[in-house]
């Protein structure tokens, strides 16, 4: 296969919650995928399954032209894993280390819901812990509007942002915020799954902007550092 740096055939990755995900690409076209979301099994279940999407797929490792790596926040573990094998790959074939934020990637797993109101705003969430999310919120394109943070989730949490937007919750950690926003009219919430799949289309435009992560320096986005407080966000920044 002859390499196309406007398409190229890269691998990913998603390891940053209970989902093991893996897919190759040519540019936006989709060539395989496999999944595993039977828990957190990532070293066992990561390096098979890449070799089994790229036997699907009929591409050789020395055709990948670039690893992209769901980078948190997530998983300690998962996100550990996910890193050590992309950067080994990566160091291998001497090829580029794209990363994508995983509440971006739940949002563009959600942008595909044609159940979705076009003028939505995106709030994904990924379990934490009791009543804790990692958050963000972001607009109808897919883009970050806020900073990432940890949030407890109460009946006030988003409740002045729902007062006049249409909101979507989605990710593993949507559903803590059913018993209290079920009853909104403004409130929707999105079953699309986590996939490796949703980061094709920001990593290939990653890859045509030719903005690579360090293959030595780059760590994983725990968000270890934030102490969680509720959260009341309240519009656009």
């Amino acid at each position: 296969m002859k390499k196309d740096t406007l398409n190229p055939v890269l691998l990913y990755m998603e390891t940053a919650t209970e989902v093991c995900s893996v897919a190759v690409a040519e540019g936006e076209m989709l060539l395989g995928a496999e999944e595993q979301r039977d828990g957190n099994m990532h070293a066992q279940q990561l390096m098979p399954l890449i070799e089994k999407v790229l036997k699907k797929a009929e591409i050789e490792k020395k055709e990948i032209q670039g690893v992209v790596l769901s980078i948190g926040p997530g998983s300690y573990t998962g996100l550990r894993i996910g890193a050590s094998t992309a950067k080994g790959i990566c160091y291998a074939l001497n090829i580029p280390l794209i990363a994508v934020s995983t509440l971006q990637s739940i949002v563009m797993g959600a942008l595909n819901d044609k159940t979705i109101f076009s003028s939505s705003l995106f709030i994904p969430m990924i379990d934490a812990r009791r009543m804790e999310v990692y958050t963000a919120l972001f607009d109808a394109q897919g883009k970050a509007v806020t900073d990432v943070q940890a949030a407890i989730i109460d009946k006030m949490t988003f409740h002045d942002l729902l007062q006049t937007e249409q909101i979507v919750f989605c990710g593993n950690g949507a559903a803590k915020c059913r018993p209290f926003y079920a009853d909104n009219s403004n409130a929707h919430f999105s079953e699309a799954l986590l996939s490796a799949q949703n980061m094709i289309l920001p990593a290939v435009a990653q890859y045509r902007q030719g903005q690579f992560e360090s293959t030595v320096y780059m760590e994983p986005f725990y968000l270890k550092e934030f102490i969680a407080a509720p959260a009341h966000i309240k519009g656009l920044h």
